[in-house]
């Protein structure tokens, strides 16, 4: 991919499934480097693209976390400045001499931690209510941010682009990203955990997935206005008590979570996935990938999609239990699996639900067939 392509995606949402970062390594997994002078014509060219990019937006969600129409300009994104890593420190927040001195952000809408047990909802999700956060400016290219170093803590900042995870053992609380955040590069994966916050913008619609890519574990995490939840594609992924509202752009293939060149271990556990409003859809739940090995989907709450719950082509332990899946919500039928494979499908129902996601009554049980 040109720079200048690279550039132009970064600050034009509607061209995003074709150049996001996620979207290049799924189709070669490839990254290039440019000379000096070949990366200034370049982005002269992507100022010139510029001109004809607009941003599509998405109906907004009741909750008032969904998206709606239209997006800040992105073009107001200031220059790139280096590379600041925050490193693994035992105080609440990244410390300060690790990091520019940033400025506080309103509080982000209501949000709290979710007790064991709980449905996930945007009202218990996110970033916890109360927390304020600090602008941490970018180093990859406006206001994308990319940590290089093992071991780094970034809690309670709001990143106002993409996350770039190029190190292991990452770790990110209490944190909002406008963008997405991805841990692999130049076909090398990383590791990190990502806990009570919450991913993608406020308004708008990205294609590209809220959060991957491998041997990540996120817990109580709000993904909002994206068209993929999270991307499974590699080994340990581990995914708690969160919850995804979906939106989709003319041409998406929306999924809650995907599986692509997914390896070993997969646990998709007390999650809600909303995709109701999304237009361009494939499913809340797609684990359709041959490499799968050992997966669980367990006590989840999944409406939308053509078939709401898809689990395919998955080996080893293949447990698919005590789902609850919105009656009558899907396209086409509830679900798509194996069911004559040596899979565990058991205590699945189809529910009805109110405008907060309680469940309102049990409509019957949920079988493979």
């Amino acid at each position: 991919m040109s720079e200048a392509r690279r550039i132009w995606s970064r600050f034009c949402p509607r061209h995003r499934q074709e150049w996001s970062v996620s979207t290049v390594i799924d189709r070669k997994r490839r990254a290039h480097r440019l000379g000096a002078a070949t990366a200034l014509i370049a982005v002269a060219a992507a100022a010139l693209m510029l001109a004809s990019c607009k941003v599509t937006g998405t109906p907004g969600h009741q909750s008032g976390h969904g998206s709606t129409n239209g997006s800040p300009d992105p073009s107001t994104a200031p220059p790139a400045s280096g590379e600041v890593s925050a490193p693994a420190s035992a105080s609440p927040s990244a410390s300060a001499s690790s990091k520019p001195a940033g400025t506080k952000t309103p509080t982000p809408p209501k949000t709290g931690n979710t007790a064991p047990g709980t449905r996930p909802t945007p009202a218990n999700v996110g970033v916890p209510n109360g927390t304020k956060l600090t602008d941490l400016a970018g180093n990859d290219g406006g206001n994308s941010y990319r940590v290089q170093k093992d071991g780094t803590v970034l809690d309670k900042v709001h990143i106002k682009g993409d996350l770039l995870i190029t190190a292991n053992n990452v770790k990110i609380t209490n944190s909002q990203i406008d963008g997405g955040v991805l841990d692999e590069y130049s076909g090398k994966k990383y590791s990190f955990t990502i806990t009570d916050s919450t991913v993608g913008p406020a308004s708008g619609c990205m294609t590209s997935p809220g959060i991957g890519e491998s041997n990540y574990t996120a817990t109580r995490v709000h993904i909002r206005g994206h068209g993929d939840g999270f991307r499974a594609s590699g080994d340990n992924i581990n995914i708690q008590s969160s919850y995804v509202y979906l939106c989709s752009n003319p041409g998406d293939h929306s999924d809650g979570i995907q599986t692509y060149m997914t390896g070993r271990g997969l646990t998709l556990n007390n999650t809600t996935i909303d995709q109701r409003d999304a237009k361009d859809v494939t499913a809340p739940i797609f684990i359709v990938d041959n490499g799968t090995v050992d997966v669980a989907v367990t006590n989840n709450l999944v409406m939308g999609g053509t078939y709401s719950i898809q689990v395919k082509n998955a080996h080893g332990s293949v447990v698919v239990k005590n789902n609850s899946l919105v009656n009558k919500s899907w396209i086409y039928g509830p679900i798509e699996a194996d069911c004559n494979s040596p899979m565990e499908w058991s205590g699945n129902q189809l529910v009805t639900i109110d405008n907060n996601y309680n469940i309102t009554s049990v409509v019957g049980p949920l079988p493979c067939k």
